[in-house]
């Protein structure tokens, strides 16, 4: 008989401590499920009404037509640091009263606020912000990068080594200066986990720019979205997979394209198009956001 409770009490201890175990790897599991918590804000980086619009594509579909673009910037908050994303239109437009059109006559932009008060309205600073990344180097996207020179730079190497090319800079001397002040760089090369936990992760999708890139974003709540930087402009070009004319490499962009829509699928993901008025609008104005 005294072996027989002996027997018993040791099936006890065997089966609380596999009870134990399967509870402490359930707890674990549950502990790696909780994603981290990201918010997703949207500002506006001013407005490009596009007057050529079939210079967003390779043969004539857009010629005599006109759309509105919004240009937006995005800031992404994580428990580890903050990233903007993208740099909007030039902040010199805030003091034109009226839009300017470039010479020869393609686009009409305007800006109305600078990074600095928009960033105040959701309780931040610019030296807050501890990455800064952009989708590409256009005018359109750098606007006030200059201002995050303290903050580290994430850049496509493809995309340094063009923008910072001595042909760029005499070239294209006002997209080089717009960035030429940001000497804090981390160079990646392909896709770039920000903050090692897949919350946030850089996916390079090079064509329109040697070095452009798209943002992936899974936030708790609203689960993963994808910014498209300028893989697309508008929604008619994301389903016909149309390529502007100014691109960098039309056959790379092509395949961006589809390397994207596989990985927005895999992912489960809501795109984003960031020149898009209605896309913009998915996200609430500040100091609202997406978590």
């Amino acid at each position: 008989m005294k072996k027989l409770l002996i027997a018993f009490s040791l099936i006890a201890i065997v089966a609380c401590k596999q009870n134990k175990k399967e509870s402490d790897t359930a707890d674990t599991t549950q502990e790696k499920a909780v994603k981290p918590a990201v918010k997703l804000y949207a500002f506006s980086g001013g407005t490009v009404q596009a007057n050529m619009l079939e210079l967003f594509s390779q043969d004539t579909t857009y010629t005599g037509q006109s759309k509105t673009f919004a240009d937006a910037f995005y800031v992404i908050e994580h428990p580890d640091g903050v990233l903007v994303w993208d740099g909007g239109l030039p902040e010199a437009l805030t003091t034109l009263e009226e839009p300017f059109t470039d010479p020869s006559g393609a686009f009409t932009v305007s800006r109305k606020d600078s990074v600095k008060n928009q960033l105040a309205s959701i309780g931040m600073k610019i030296d807050s912000v501890k990455y800064f990344s952009l989708s590409h180097t256009h005018f359109d996207h750098t606007g006030h990068a200059n201002a995050f020179k303290n903050s580290t730079w994430i850049v496509q190497e493809a995309e340094h080594s063009f923008i910072t090319s001595d042909s760029i800079k005499v070239q294209q001397a006002d997209n080089y200066n717009a960035v030429k002040e940001l000497t804090n760089v981390m160079k990646i090369d392909g896709d770039h986990d920000v903050f090692a936990d897949g919350s946030v992760i850089i996916k390079s999708y090079p064509g329109h720019t040697p070095g452009h890139s798209a943002l992936y974003i899974d936030l708790p709540k609203t689960g993963p979205v994808l910014l498209t930087g300028d893989l697309y402009h508008f929604e008619e070009n994301r389903e016909f997979k149309r390529v502007p004319s100014f691109n960098y490499d039309v056959e790379m962009t092509k395949k961006s394209m589809y390397a994207f829509e596989a990985f927005a699928k895999e992912k489960g993901a809501q795109v984003f198009i960031q020149h898009s008025p209605n896309d913009f609008k998915k996200i609430p104005a500040a100091p609202a956001y997406l978590e």
